[in-house]
């Protein structure tokens, strides 16, 4: 064969071929978007399925509402104030840092006290019905109450509504959900899992019922409508709280600090809120007062003891006076005196205040050291007074003595009254360290779910669910649907590449019901696309036969139903068209069919020729197409292969050789009998006729080497059946199908 003949046997040549080995190292987007074209109604549909599953997921899931508040914490407490208070500030603690307020915040100090002022621990909401009953409550605005639908009366539908003060059970149940049965005329009754009966009450007044006790404030439902009672422990809705609770500082070192809460009931979610900042300032002027508060309960403690020492001592000193008569001081004595008063004051307040510094430090710390230091200093000054009394007559001793109690326990008493009305002064205007700038306010919209977010992520996931359905449906497909890979893994040339054809289509119906016997598609339609493809076939197959002794050429397919028959019909007749003399032997002496189609008699045919009843001139059947005739299969034999293997079959396929120009022989299914293999050894070429998107690529290797094995080599391939309507193969096939009509 010619380097010509062999580049026109590969339709693609020498380039084409260079082109495909340097397309397989690399991505062919062609073919890529030609898929993604070729399934677009499976992506789309896949993302619409998404994109309507987001709308379900937005219709039923809770709205969750925000409200949010702004706290300031100032950055200083101790300010300078009233100048007679200065001395009591130093019983004001200290500022916290940002990070410990936050955690404050969060504690269960502070969302303890809201659950037990908001009574968190009870939960009550009506019971709807699964998926679609929740919106379809919240779709609900009339003030009236929802009809049931279908019947299901014991769900909520919308407008229905319960609030309860209180929940309590002993300490043999620690809660629990419970079921809420409404009655009529604000009735209830409260049933367990079980089904029984735990309490029943009215609206407004408290129900008891063994060890439950529960205060239902409002009940707005239809008789029967079921609501879900839920009590759980206080630990739990103190770790609920704060969960839904979000603290944060706007900036770095603002000192202000955000907090939002979410729900689900946008009028709760700021009343918590609220409740939230109200007992958080609360609890921060509560600390910054804490230590005055302790201060002053000890001097409240204090005061009377001294205003008794102070009275007693008066007393004793009145009495000695009116015991002796007017008892005066003489200067020197009443020097004395005030010295002794002041010391014993000073002493006293050193006390005090080592008494403090003991609470903080240890007694080797160097404050509490110098206080003692500075205590012992003034007793030694004290026993020094003391000597110098001692030296005084005894009237004046005893007058001194008595006056000294007199003016020290005024002076005590005196100090630490003073020091109370301050301390109440400075707890009366005591200010926290943090005061509350936005309020808790609900926003208008719910922030959750977020619509346009799960619509986004709906189509997103949607689509690329439908890519990957693509991708595994092609990988899981073993079929040949490119004619490409049968060039490239088993050898052999395409011939041609057949368009599906929808005339054809129409003519084999038409067929099957006994209306289209006669007609072909290179008759009916010369132009159709089919029929151009086995016209580049027949110019193939010229070049293909110049080296064989024969002139006839065998069609025959890996497995039934690949369109052999219709190839060799309109193959023949295009031939007779060309002015070639043709004739198609229906070899298929087990299925043959192709006398159907031309509306003839099966009989007459290749059995009766090979079994010697009658001559080749009988057997030829003339068509209505000029240098076309046929030769039917005869009776059905029940050996088909023996026949075949009979002498008189080659006899036949040589004389018919010898009246026409080609002889075109459809032969059974390679795979499923011999009998291609036993015609294949007398026809100067076998052609192998497989259909897009049938065969895997085992199965024609199968069908090639069962050939081989017999001694038959296969020439080429046509392709047929191609959906050329498909996008991929306007974009990522390379090509074997060109048109050109005249209109």
């Amino acid at each position: 064969m010619t380097q010509n003949q062999s580049n026109y046997l590969n339709p693609h040549g020498p380039a084409a071929s260079a082109a495909g080995e340097k397309e397989e190292g690399g991505i062919n987007l062609g073919e890529l978007v030609a898929i993604l074209l070729e399934f677009k109604w499976l992506v789309l549909a896949l993302t619409l399925v998404a994109l309507l599953v987001g709308v379900v997921l937005i219709q039923v899931s809770t709205p969750i509402y925000r409200a949010d508040g702004l706290l300031q914490i100032e950055a200083k407490t101790n300010k300078k104030g009233i100048a007679a208070l200065e001395g009591v500030q130093s019983v004001m603690p200290d500022i916290s840092s940002i990070v410990a307020e936050l955690e404050i915040l969060r504690s269960r100090m502070i969302l303890g006290r809201v659950v037990d002022r908001l009574n968190l621990t009870v939960r009550a909401e009506p019971r709807y019905a699964p998926m679609l009953g929740r919106a379809l409550a919240r779709g609900h605005s009339a003030q009236e109450l929802a009809d049931p639908i279908l019947g299901l009366g014991q769900f909520a539908w919308g407008g229905e509504r319960i609030v309860v003060g209180s929940l309590e059970f002993g300490k043999e149940r620690s809660g629990g959900e419970l079921t809420l049965v409404a009655g009529q005329s604000g009735a209830y009754k409260v049933t367990n899992a079980a089904g029984d009966v735990l309490v029943t009450g009215q609206v407004g007044e408290l129900s008891k019922g063994g060890s439950m006790t529960m205060f239902v404030n409002e009940l707005k439902a239809r008789p029967g409508t079921e609501f879900v009672l839920y009590a759980s422990t206080r630990e739990a809705a103190i770790n609920a709280l704060n969960g839904q609770l979000e603290v944060k500082e706007r900036a770095r070192g603002s000192g202000v600090v955000e907090l939002a809460l979410r729900d689900s009931d946008p009028v709760r979610a700021s009343t918590v809120l609220g409740e939230i900042l109200n007992a958080y300032v609360g609890q921060n002027v509560e600390y910054r007062s804490a230590e005055a508060e302790k201060t002053l309960a000890f001097l409240d403690s204090q005061l009377p003891k001294l205003k008794a020492q102070m009275d007693s001592a008066e007393a004793a000193y009145n009495r000695y006076r009116q015991g002796r008569g007017s008892v005066d001081l003489e200067h020197e004595t009443k020097t004395v005196l005030d010295s002794v008063v002041s010391l014993e004051d000073e002493l006293l307040k050193l006390q005090n205040r080592r008494d403090e510094l003991r609470q903080l430090f240890t007694p080797e710390h160097p404050q509490v050291q110098a206080i003692d230091s500075q205590i012992s200093r003034l007793r030694g000054r004290r026993s020094s007074l003391d000597g110098d009394v001692s030296k005084l007559p005894d009237t004046q001793q005893t007058a001194l003595r008595l006056k000294r109690d007199v003016e020290v326990a005024t002076v005590l008493y005196t100090d630490l009254l003073n020091n109370a009305q301050q301390l109440r002064v400075a707890r009366a205007g005591t200010v926290g360290d943090v005061r509350v700038i936005d309020n808790a306010i609900t926003a208008a919209g719910p922030v959750a779910p977020r619509k346009a977010l799960i619509m986004l992520v709906s189509g997103v996931l949607g689509l690329v669910v439908g890519l990957l359905t693509v991708w595994i449906a092609r990988s899981l497909r073993v079929t040949v649907d490119d004619p490409d890979r049968i060039e490239k893994e088993l050898g052999l040339p395409v011939f041609a590449t057949v368009p599906r054809s929808k005339v054809e289509l129409n003519l084999a119906k038409s067929a099957s019901t006994g209306d289209g016997g006669g007609k072909l598609l290179a008759v009916v339609d010369p132009d159709d696309e089919a029929v151009e493809s086995l016209r580049g076939l027949r110019t193939t197959l010229h070049f293909a036969l110049l080296d064989s002794n024969h002139r006839s050429i065998l069609i025959t397919g890996p497995t039934p139903g690949v369109g052999k028959s219709f190839l060799s019909r309109n193959l023949g007749a295009v031939l007779a068209h060309s002015g070639k003399r043709v004739v198609v032997v229906d070899a298929d002496l087990r299925k043959g069919h192709i006398h159907k189609e031309f509306g003839m008699a099966r009989e007459g045919g290749v059995s009766e020729f090979v079994a010697g009843s009658i001559a080749v001139v009988d057997v030829l059947r003339t068509t209505v197409l000029s240098g076309l005739s046929i030769v039917t299969t005869g009776h059905i034999p029940p050996n088909p292969s023996e026949l075949l293997m009979h002498p008189r079959f080659a006899l036949l396929l040589h004389a018919l050789e010898e009246s026409f120009d080609v002889v075109i022989v459809d032969a059974p299914p390679v795979l499923a009998v011999s009998d291609a293999a036993i015609i294949g050894r007398h026809v100067g070429a076998t052609l192998m006729v497989v259909r897009s998107e049938t065969h895997p690529m085992r199965e024609m290797e199968q069908a090639v080497k069962r050939l081989a094995q017999s001694g038959v080599h296969v020439k080429g391939v046509v392709f047929n059946d191609m959906d050329m309507s498909r996008q991929r193969y306007r974009y990522g096939y390379q090509g074997y199908v060109y048109s050109y009509k005249y209109k």
